[in-house]
């Protein structure tokens, strides 16, 4: 019963055994969810929190479930990761707030792809860290280019 509940949240309910790119259909899962949370951190921080408490247990799991490491079905991770990438973005409606969802949804699946430095050694960690904590850095990542970006291009405008 645990393995499959864990097995179920790590492929977020089915979302990873969609056909190609399963981290971006996760991703895009998250965008959706957090739509309706734009314009409010605090929400979207609490998610986050909450979220990698269970995801990271899920994924150790799966890992063993799955029989593989980092299965490229669990894409909880990307949820959480994209979470991370849209606090302080926005409410859609208000100042481009689509523009900026879609931006972060764009920065994040960079840096998820690219895992630049130091959240590649985030990999290393053992079951679930590793499967979570390398893509809550690409969030962080993420979310600091879109508002220094955001800074950068007020100051030209």
């Amino acid at each position: 019963m645990i393995d499959r509940l864990s097995t179920t949240l790590a492929v977020f309910f089915g979302v990873g055994r969609l056909p190609w790119m399963p981290g971006t259909w996760g991703s895009l899962a998250g965008l959706l969810l957090a739509l309706p949370f734009l314009g409010k951190p605090w929400v979207l921080v609490a998610a986050v929190v909450a979220l990698s408490a269970v995801a990271i247990p899920a994924c150790t799991r799966a890992e063993k479930v799955l029989g593989e490491k980092d299965p490229s079905s669990v894409v909880v991770d990307e949820v959480v990761g994209v979470w991370v990438a849209l606090v302080a973005v926005p409410q859609p409606g208000t100042e481009a707030g689509y523009d900026y969802a879609i931006m972060a949804f764009l920065l994040f699946r960079l840096f998820d792809v690219w895992k630049p430095f130091p959240w590649r050694k985030a990999q290393d960690l053992p079951g679930g860290w590793g499967i979570v904590v390398d893509d809550l850095g690409a969030g962080l990542y993420a979310n600091l280019f879109l508002h220094l970006g955001a800074v950068g291009l007020s100051l030209v405008v």
